[in-house]
């Protein structure tokens, strides 16, 4: 993050969302990022409450005004009023935004009633329409206030298709994710961008897209190609 934080910055990208992952910290990596970067907007993606219980969470040195913390049920049982309470107990402790990752409709109409954001996943430009318009009607009168987010996985380099087609088998095969899939008709590759001209699809339909990069490797000079490759498209397309 110290290397490709500022890169990402400098090549003109609004905002930096990191995943908390097993055996891994979200928070201490945006640290890094708030220490190396003036203006880049900083969000977690999600960190679940049951791996990791919000009056646990390190918060400091993260600046609030440029922050959304984004927190999801992970295996939490009964997980929506679970949900409802981290979210009202990390209103107490930061001033930042505060996004709820909602897979289903429930978890969906809980970000619009009580969050600043939702975080969607693994959706079609289709799904992903549908999905903001539930948002908007349950957030009623907040529905101006309430941004939805959509993580899209994507590459940059036709060597990264088998890693793509992996990732999107490793999510068909989680039970949840399944059911969604199986419940909208679609397979999980449907929802990820091999073009980046694809991107186009998702415009007006969500408030913000971030792009989940596949690598072939996964590795820092991949991603800092990636992010190059992304800017040189995005900019191409503004001066067209």
């Amino acid at each position: 993050m110290q290397a490709l934080a500022p890169r990402l910055e400098r090549l003109g990208f609004d905002g930096l969302w990191l995943n908390d992952v097993p055996g891994g910290d979200s928070l201490a990596g945006l640290r890094v990022v708030a220490e190396t970067t003036e203006r880049l907007r900083l969000g977690t993606g999600v960190i679940p409450i049951d791996r990791r219980p919000v009056a646990r969470l390190d918060l400091a040195g993260i600046p609030a005004e440029r922050t959304t913390f984004g927190i999801g049920s992970g295996g939490t049982h009964h997980p929506v009023g679970a949900m409802a309470d981290a979210v009202a107990e990390l209103r107490v402790r930061t001033d930042a935004r505060i996004a709820v990752g909602a897979l289903g409709p429930r978890m969906r109409r809980l970000a619009a009633e009580l969050a600043d954001a939702v975080v969607l996943n693994w959706l079609t430009p289709a799904a992903a329409a549908a999905a903001m318009d539930d948002l908007r009607r349950d957030a009623g009168d907040r529905s101006g206030e309430v941004r939805g987010v959509l993580y899209v996985r994507t590459i940059s380099d036709g060597a990264a298709r088998a890693a793509l087609q992996k990732e999107a088998d490793r999510y068909g095969s989680y039970v949840s994710y399944a059911a969604n899939f199986a419940r909208l008709g679609v397979q999980p590759i449907d929802a990820t961008i091999n073009r980046e001209s694809a991107l186009h699809a998702y415009d007006g339909v969500v408030d913000e897209v971030v792009l989940r990069a596949i690598t072939a490797g996964g590795t820092l000079d991949e991603l800092e190609r990636f992010a190059e490759t992304t800017a040189e498209w995005r900019a191409a397309q503004s001066d067209g």
